[in-house]
């Protein structure tokens, strides 16, 4: 146990040393030590582990600081602090190459690709590890990089795909197109589901299986409008007895639900932030709340409404604050931080059916959804436009605040403008940020600057 706490220390020591600007990683002294991390399975485990603490404690998936910014970026929530920030220029539309979160974001996302490549490197030249352990610790690396990848690709649009630790590569390396970004992260996920296995490895589904990787496999197809795809394996999964809808709302964001697909455990019962960081009560928010716009979206028998989402009145005005997670004393063991589940593979089936003129064929997974939260169904017939937007409403109402949702849904539908009605400082070059100043300044190669920045 010691040895293994010891390789955990030893790669974060690393990743903070070797990653602390985007892809130029220190000379190869800094690197794993390979020899000793992959010698054996147990601490080849306890390396994947180490990425895995990483990821839920800070990346665009986990710990409640994209989610946050991208949520405030669209029209989720509301920022009422008052100084000047960087964040409150995320929330004011008025981001520049220079902002830290812009930065950060971006440099927690290549660390963990990074740490990956090193993990698949490593485990690809062991001689001591089989290769059905080496498929799986392969095969949930290359899954984390592709996510890693892929929030990148919609926020950044082309960036840079290293694929090794090469330091004399990665000092100079160029950025893909985005539409060879896609094609790549197609590539990886491909390769992932040939690698892992359908089954789980904990039954708590704190480890990602095929049907993970699958599911961000479908999502590539539809941000490059490849429906037919993208419904063929949304429909695998959807049929898989692996899954079954939550029907409680009450239940939804606690770990146990067969609706979850994957799912992040807190260290210790620790409380999640996303139960922490937007709570108030007895006064006014001094950072976030949820903004009138995503309150009046909902209709007020709304089961949502009611259980995710608490009132707090004081001097007479009422805002809005997130409680789809509860649990805020640090004795949580119920409540781990859900990245995938089965609402999603409902309603990106609604959108792809749809845009497939299979209309009728639509309707039932999206009235899955409202049904479960009391709201009237929708009935046949209605337009193809019609229902698009009612599947994007929905969207709206499932899954705020959730690992930017509502950011990526708006993207793929070609509605980002929408938000000019609510958002004053909206462009249209804002469907992007902008690549970190710091990083074009360590490498060239990385112009040109995206438009508008």
């Amino acid at each position: 146990m010691k040895k293994i706490h010891y390789i955990i220390l030893f790669i974060a020591m690393f990743c903070a040393a070797g990653c602390e600007k985007l892809i130029e990683v220190d000379i190869p002294n800094n690197q794993i030590d390979k020899e000793t991390v992959f010698k054996d399975v147990q601490t080849a485990n306890a390396a994947l582990a180490a990425l895995y603490a990483e990821v839920y404690k800070r990346s665009p998936i986990a710990g409640a600081d994209l989610e946050t910014y991208l949520s405030a970026y669209t029209d989720e929530l509301e920022d009422y602090t008052s100084v000047a920030s960087d964040s409150r220029d995320i929330f004011l539309n008025q981001q520049t190459d220079t902002n830290s979160i812009v930065y950060n974001v971006w440099a927690a996302a290549y660390k963990h690709i990074y740490t990956a490549n090193s993990i698949m490197e490593g485990v690809t030249a062991s001689t001591s590890i089989g290769n059905t352990d080496k498929n799986r610790l392969r095969g949930e690396a290359l899954l984390i990089r592709s996510i890693m990848f892929f929030y990148l690709n919609q926020l950044y649009g082309s960036i840079p795909y290293p694929e090794t630790t090469d330091y004399n590569v990665n000092n100079t390396i160029n950025k893909s197109p985005s539409a060879q970004v896609l094609s790549n992260i197609e590539r990886d996920l491909i390769q992932v589901s040939e690698l892992i296995l359908t089954d789980y490895r904990d039954v708590e589904r704190i480890y990602p299986n095929k049907m993970v990787a699958k599911l961000l496999l479908a999502k590539v197809y539809m941000a490059r409008q490849d429906w037919n795809k993208a419904e063929t394996i949304l429909i695998e999964i959807k049929e898989s007895p692996l899954y079954q809808l939550e029907t409680d709302i009450n239940k939804v964001f606690q770990k146990a639900g067969k609706h979850v697909l994957w799912q992040l455990k807190p260290h210790n019962n620790a409380s999640l932030q996303q139960a922490t960081a937007y709570y108030f009560t007895s006064s006014a928010p001094n950072t976030y709340a949820i903004s009138a716009p995503l309150i009046n979206s909902f209709q007020p028998n709304d089961l949502r409404l009611q259980n995710w989402i608490a009132p707090v009145t004081f001097n007479g005005k009422t805002y809005y604050r997130l409680e789809k997670y509860k649990n805020r004393n640090n004795t949580n063991t119920n409540e781990y931080a859900i990245i995938f589940r089965l609402e999603e593979v409902y309603l990106l089936l609604a959108e792809v059916l749809t845009h497939e003129n299979k209309i009728a064929e639509a309707l039932p997974y999206v009235n899955a959804i409202k049904q479960r939260a009391q709201l009237t169904p929708l009935v046949y017939p209605i337009n193809k436009d019609s229902l698009l937007d009612e599947i994007l409403l929905e969207d709206k109402r499932e899954f705020f605040a959730e690992a930017g949702h509502r950011f990526i849904d708006l993207k793929r539908n070609g509605k980002l403008n929408t938000l000019l009605s609510v958002k004053p400082n909206w462009k249209n070059f804002h469907d992007f940020w902008p690549v970190p100043q710091k990083e074009i300044l360590l490498n060239a190669n990385l112009k040109p600057q995206n438009t508008g920045y």
